[in-house]
């Protein structure tokens, strides 16, 4: 991907191929911002990983506590149940969440695409309940004893000593929003309100591929993503780690 943003057309198909360009062009990166409205669909895709990230950091911690610290009845079915969920095909969920989302007049709309965030991510709730099961019961009935309120040792107490996996979470959904194809596909139909993933496939026409250009998107499209797991790397290992041992 990285090698073809950078050759000449004549050079893509080289036979035999080469893995680096004989001559590197810019030409390919000029092409993506003629050809489509890239600050446009950046702008789109930014907005929907925002507010995903944002919902599920509302939802999926809360759900992760009540499933981990609190004692409750139905508290293990309702866990059953969460991951239950996960074991769905979304091809299975498609054609009655759409007539869902249609029914409520949604559709066409970044709604469907950020909503379901906010009402939790299953795989996230399980990772998370995995790691606050590793917080000492002791430090919760200490806060309790001196009557701070169930929310007060959640913000105060456990979401500090959940940060690793809490950023774990956030690139999990980032990545999974980000690079969302199919979703945006089903639901947006205005081109000004495309995301990059549809954007990308602008590059394919009816009887051939704009292999440059395409590559030249792929690459601008990897680097947030790709920056967001470099810079917390090291709290990425630590949570997936600790979610593991336990």
């Amino acid at each position: 991907m990285l090698s073809t943003a950078f050759k000449l057309p004549a050079d893509i198909f080289s036979s035999p191929p080469a893995l680096w360009p004989k001559e590197w062009t810019l030409d390919n990166f000029v092409a993506v911002f003629e050809e489509i409205p890239f600050w446009q669909y950046l702008w789109n895709t930014v907005v929907i990983a925002a507010l995903s990230v944002l919902g599920m950091l509302i939802a999926s911690p809360l759900v992760a506590y009540s499933l981990s610290k609190i004692g409750w009845r139905g508290q293990r079915p309702l866990l059953v149940i969460v991951m239950a969920t996960m074991m769905l095909p979304p091809q299975v969920t498609m054609i009655p969440l759409f007539l869902m989302w249609n029914g409520l007049q949604a559709t066409n709309t970044i709604i469907p695409l950020v909503a379901p965030a906010f009402f939790g991510t299953p795989f996230l709730i399980f990772m998370l309940r995995q790691f606050l099961m590793s917080v000492p019961d002791e430090l919760i009935q200490a806060a309790r004893i001196d009557g701070a309120s169930e929310f007060r040792i959640y913000w105060s107490i456990v979401l500090p000593q959940a940060r690793p996996a809490l950023i774990t979470a956030v690139i999990f959904q980032f990545v999974w929003a980000w690079t969302d194809f199919l979703n945006p596909l089903i639901y947006l139909n205005d081109a000004s309100k495309y995301t990059l993933s549809i954007g990308l496939y602008s590059f394919f026409g009816e009887h051939n591929v704009e292999w440059g250009p395409l590559m030249a998107a792929s690459v601008l499209f990897t680097i947030p993503a790709l920056a967001l797991f470099v810079v917390f790397q090291r709290y990425f290992v630590g949570g997936i780690s600790a979610g593991a041992l336990k």
